[in-house]
């Protein structure tokens, strides 16, 4: 693998070389073929009209007038989906009691084991949270260099399901009553946030990586209307698709913080557990199907490279091979066409900056605002459920905004390009955390214990909450599953159109790992996580939230306008743009 690096190939060996430019003259289309299955044209089914007209064919003025639209998903993505959805099951089935079982010791008003308090569960929530996704970028470097995606996604599907075994052994009453929750639950954290990882980064490739036709074409509906099957525009539905997979999967926190209040811990960890096996089950039965692109060598290291090389010359341009003949530079064993590729990464990588901020405020769904709904009137719900609205809009607007709302927003000449669609979802995490904070102040006002919750004499030994009905919490969830339609979604989006074939996992994980950093501010921000502080704290969070959202859409918003040559697969007119934007729109250049 190092070969790839010290030494440049023989002339005779560039056209095999794993970074070599894509070989015009190749025309059949393959699984095996990377480059033929993405840069040749596939034949399209016809039946709807009598002919199509090819990328290269599309008049300008057919490109500004007919309807974009999505194409048909071929079966292999939606197997894909079900493994996803299968997993998200089990990680959402084992978080959701997460917090009651962290924070509350046995015996109190809400279900708890271990006893840790709201602060110091909060952390170790957060704890988990950063290690589920640092642990992806592992699992991008083994698929993209070594195994593929499909056989790392198997591995560390096996590794999961230890820990779930191990969580499921500590949650038993016994285990609990002789101490064994505690250090049961962190090893489980650290066995299926390594688990998760190795799957997160590749599932969401893999499933793109099903759809293989990359050159728009015009077909005739069959009420007589032209359009433009857009392949922006299916991996867009895909990706709306595949997150509504997830929060179908999330769902099943309802069933286990049900199990959590009426049976025990030990039940609500053993159906996400059993469940587990039903993806592995449809893993197995779509590898025949599955489009499996091999991995391509020692392709991240030599990637730093070009970078290192870039940042020396303050261009990237300086680590094209025919940049460095014309200028006597020492010679380099990759293609003009990887510097191109790694260039797109890193546009992709820039805009990743600001989403710890993002996910920072995710994060309060899942930790503090249970936390809150734990000192609310709850009228014999769990008070961890609530979390569940959020999926349950996603379910619901998801369907609206791909079929309705952004197919409207195109018709009428307004493309809603991502750049666009973060801004809007780091305004709708600002309102979340605004009215979050409206809600804590409503708890601190409202007897019995007003600032301290469950924490006064009058509430009968933490037994009567505050007289707040739990209901008006449902808003804030609102609010984030709306924020996650536009900003999560089109940051996974953005992460695959915008990576090169060869690193397609490993800048997922760099996306994921954004998560992880927010998970870090979360731990930071920890301590704050106490009564009567709550109001300050989800009040910042929004001041914070508004500020990066207005930042990153001024310095970013020059990307929709670059939006279709970034996604130019084979990377025409990417040295243009590049080269144009010298003057530091994409801080590529000098």
């Amino acid at each position: 693998m190092t070969d790839i690096v010290e030494k440049s190939p023989h002339p005779e060996e560039v056209a095999d070389h794993p970074l070599a430019a894509p070989d015009s003259t190749k025309k059949d289309v393959t699984v095996g073929s990377i480059v033929d299955a993405e840069r040749a044209l596939p034949t399209y089914d016809n039946k709807y009209t009598g002919s199509s007209v090819a990328d290269e064919e599309i008049s300008d003025h057919d490109l500004r007038t007919l309807r974009h639209v999505a194409d048909r998903l071929p079966a292999a993505a939606w197997l894909v989906a079900i493994v996803e959805l299968c997993e998200r099951f089990t990680y959402y089935g084992i978080t959701g009691p997460f917090m009651n079982y962290m924070q509350n010791a046995p015996g109190g008003l809400r279900p708890g084991a271990i006893g840790l308090g709201q602060s110091k569960a909060s952390a170790l929530n957060y704890f988990f949270q950063f290690w589920a996704y640092v642990t992806p970028i592992l699992g991008a470097v083994i698929a993209d260099q070594y195994w593929g995606k499909y056989k790392t996604i198997s591995v560390f599907a096996g590794i999961y399901v230890v820990g779930l075994l191990i969580i499921f052994a500590t949650s038993l009453p016994v285990a609990i009553d002789h101490g064994a929750s505690l250090g049961g639950l962190i090893t489980a954290m650290i066995v299926i946030g390594f688990g998760t990882g190795g799957i997160k980064s590749n599932v969401s490739p893999l499933i793109a990586e099903q759809y293989t036709n990359t050159k728009r074409y015009i077909k005739e509906l069959k009420s007589g209307e032209r359009v433009i099957v857009d392949p922006a525009v299916t991996i867009q539905s895909l990706f709306m698709i595949f997150y509504l997979c997830i929060n179908i999967g999330s769902l099943s926190a309802i069933a286990t913080t049900e199990l959590e209040l009426h049976v025990g811990f030990w039940a609500a960890y053993l159906l996400p557990f059993a469940f587990f096996f039903i993806g592995i089950v449809a893993l197995i039965i779509g590898k025949p199907f599955y489009v499996k692109k091999p991995p391509r060598g020692s392709i991240v290291p030599t990637a730093f490279r070009i970078l290192w090389i870039g940042a020396t010359h303050r261009k990237m341009v300086a680590a094209k091979p025919s940049y460095r003949s014309e200028h006597g530079l020492s010679a380099v064993p990759w293609a003009d066409h990887f510097v191109d590729e790694v260039s797109r990464a890193l546009i992709a990588c820039q805009v990743f900056v600001v989403f710890p901020i993002y996910w920072l405020v995710y994060g309060q769904m899942v930790n503090n605002f249970v936390s809150q709904a734990g000192e609310m009137n709850t009228h014999g719900i769990p008070n961890d459920i609530m979390q569940n609205i959020n999926p349950i809009a996603i379910i619901i607007f998801i369907p609206i905004c791909d079929s309705f709302v952004y197919p409207y927003l195109r018709r009428i000449g307004i493309p809603f390009k991502p750049i666009t669609r973060i801004f809007f979802g780091f305004l709708f995490g600002t309102i979340a955390m605004a009215y979050a904070a409206i809600v804590q102040h409503l708890i601190y006002t409202s007897g019995p214990c007003y600032e301290y919750p469950l924490a006064c004499d009058a509430s009968n030994g933490g037994q009567i909450p505050n007289d707040v009905h739990v209901a008006i919490q449902t808003p804030a969830y609102f609010f984030i599953a709306m924020s996650e339609i536009f900003a999560s979604i089109t940051g996974l989006e953005y992460a695959y159109t915008k990576a090169p074939t060869s690193m397609k996992s490993f800048v997922m994980s760099m996306y994921l790992l954004m998560n992880a950093f927010g998970s870090a501010l979360g731990i930071a921000i920890s301590p704050t996580a106490k009564d009567p502080d709550m109001v300050w704290t989800y009040t910042s969070l929004a001041i914070v939230t508004f500020f990066c959202g207005c930042l990153f859409f001024l310095i970013f918003r020059q990307f929709n306008k670059d939006e279709d040559v970034l996604n130019s697969l084979d990377n025409e007119g990417l040295d243009e743009l590049i080269e144009h934007d010298a003057q530091g729109t994409l801080n590529i250049t000098a």
